[in-house]
């Protein structure tokens, strides 16, 4: 995966997406092969090391009991309010943020039980940012979102990308969350069965087809 592009996973439950982002955080080693970063062997860097370069966002997002400020900052703690914005502008959670009555003094419940599930992804996602690390990885990240709000997230990913070199890998079901990255790797029972872009896997990988044909358009898939 080159340095500062966009790097698209896509497959179906159960076909490894999930395995190779918790092996690139080397939250468990390789039992065959190797995992390189920044021409670096992660087995020779402890976990803690190889996560301080890595911000990871799940599916099924994380928060603690507290306030938004105590969210955002659990990996950054002197990240100043003006990070803090800058990030949720980006992650598109600034203006729910703003509505509730103490902004970003608002408390939040255990497992963030007061906001809905696409809110607590967003705040995931700020919360990632805030920490600014060279790689960003998005595990099914966008999977609460509504397409209007996935958009805006993508565009200003993008443009984040492009002004700060990060690394951003988005792991996916959906093509339109990965449709526009550098390239896209399919896979299917744990093994890589084909890697390319969009364009060029429509035309190239029936697999990859079929799950354009169920998602877009006629028009798109053409």
């Amino acid at each position: 995966i080159p340095a500062g592009t966009i790097f698209g996973i896509i497959g179906g439950t159960g076909s490894g997406k999930t395995t190779i982002m918790s092996l690139i955080a080397r939250f468990y080693d390789v039992s065959e092969g190797s995992i390189r970063m920044f021409g670096r062997d992660i087995r020779t860097m402890s976990p803690k090391e190889v996560q301080k370069k890595i911000s990871c966002v799940f599916q099924s997002p994380v928060l603690f009991s507290g306030s938004i400020v105590e969210n955002l900052r659990l990996g950054a703690q002197d990240a100043t309010y003006e990070e803090l914005r800058v990030a949720c502008r980006i992650a598109q959670a600034d203006k729910f943020i703003e509505e509730t009555p103490d902004s970003y003094r608002s408390v939040v419940n255990r497992d963030g039980a007061n906001f809905s599930g696409g809110q607590k992804q967003r705040l995931s996602i700020a919360r990632a940012l805030v920490r600014k690390t060279p790689i960003l990885i998005l595990d099914d990240a966008f999977s609460a979102l509504d397409y209007q709000t996935e958009a805006r997230l993508r565009c200003s990913l993008l443009e984040l990308q492009q002004t700060t070199g990060m690394t951003i890998i988005m792991i996916s079901q959906r093509i339109s969350s990965i449709r526009a990255a550098e390239q896209i790797l399919v896979m299917e029972d744990g093994r890589q069965i084909a890697v390319g872009r969009h364009e060029e896997l429509l035309k190239t990988c029936e697999e990859y087809r079929a799950v354009a044909q169920s998602q877009l358009a006629p028009e798109e898939v053409q």
